[in-house]
């Protein structure tokens, strides 16, 4: 099967799970209890006005009318707008005034874990049953039992609070203004306006969310590395490669890692499609102003127009990461192709 084949089969598998999940989100967000006309409306409405704004929603309607209606704008562009959070303000507006900043704090923290992960991955499973294995698995055991927000409280407490070297929370400094838009990401935008102070400033306080991130997704790759590896590793072409004299290094970096990837490429993959859907607990911990944030204020506000446009966002960027997984899987593996 050739590479393009293979990319329009997986497409193609895409499909269903992309409406499943745009049929859940719908169900759901119906389900919610309260009705999100009461929340547009004065304490001393009346009964014409609380029809004339479900009419308005579109909320009157059978709900299998509601569902293709909302199928459709979906897919045409029309999200809506917010009418609980900011009034009157288009969705897709809102969502990427949030993004970059989501798409910043979560590239950042896996790379560094995806890089920290494989290299101690490797280590761990050269070194087995060692000090070195020892150590870098307890670190893993830590990194998947501590609450993200706990670990981020006291990062607060320990650099903000007591050392004062790291802000506490936020994006940026109150004092400081915005780079002038061009891509929305505030540090390509301050790099191209030469603010380099608004660069730094933005890194500065991307420090302590990144390291919760980071950590916490570094313990899951390292564990899964360590397990790829470790079976690769017993694997008679390893033997064979080490009895013809290839150095160590090479046995575990050319021979083993590429066959051990498969499964940690999968959980990079999970672990970025998920954060890149909003690192709820981090976000709102560091009052970071993400996709999170966003989410969980439409939740609790019912604004069901932004929570639609949310989950359909995150499940498009969830389906593109496990697009580009597949793809990566062909090319480690052509194997995987047939």
């Amino acid at each position: 099967m050739s590479m393009l084949s293979y990319i329009v089969k997986r497409l193609l598998t895409l499909i269903p799970v992309l409406f499943g999940v745009l049929t859940i989100t719908f169900i759901l967000s119906r389900l919610m209890p309260g009705d999100p006309a009461y929340a547009l409306l004065p304490l001393n409405h009346t009964h014409e006005q609380y029809l004339a704004m479900r009419r308005f929603l579109g909320i009157d309607q059978p709900i299998i009318l509601q569902y293709f209606r909302y199928i459709s704008d979906l897919f045409t562009g029309n999200w809506g707008a917010s009418f609980a959070i900011n009034r009157g303000i288009p969705v897709w507006d809102l969502i990427w005034e949030r993004f970059p900043r989501t798409i910043e704090l979560t590239l950042f923290a896996v790379l560094i874990a995806s890089f920290l992960g494989i290299k101690t991955g490797i280590i761990a499973s050269k070194h087995r049953n060692k000090w070195q294995d020892t150590t870098f698995r307890g670190f893993a055991l830590v990194g998947v039992s501590i609450p993200v927000f706990w670990m981020g409280m006291m990062l607060q407490y320990a650099l903000a609070y007591q050392l004062d070297w790291l802000p506490s929370g936020g994006f940026k400094d109150p004092d400081y203004g915005s780079p002038p838009h061009v891509t929305g990401f505030r540090i390509i935008d301050s790099i191209l306006s030469g603010e380099l102070y608004l660069t730094i400033d933005y890194l500065v306080h991307l420090i302590m969310p990144v390291t919760c991130l980071a950590f916490i997704t570094l313990a899951s790759i390292t564990r899964q590395t360590r397990s790829s590896m470790l079976e690769v590793l017993q694997q008679d072409y390893i033997r064979t490669a080490r009895a013809k004299g290839c150095k160590e290094k090479d046995v575990l970096h050319t021979h083993a890692l590429k066959n051990a990837l498969i499964p940690t490429v999968t959980i990079i993959g999970l672990n970025f499609g998920s954060l890149l859907g909003g690192a709820i607990l981090t976000e709102t911990t560091f009052t970071m102003a993400g996709m999170g944030d966003l989410l969980v204020s439409a939740i609790m506000e019912r604004d069901i127009y932004l929570i639609n446009g949310l989950v359909f966002f995150s499940a498009l960027l969830f389906l593109m990461i496990n697009l580009f997984i597949d793809i990566l899987y062909g090319i480690i593996d052509p194997r995987i192709r047939y």
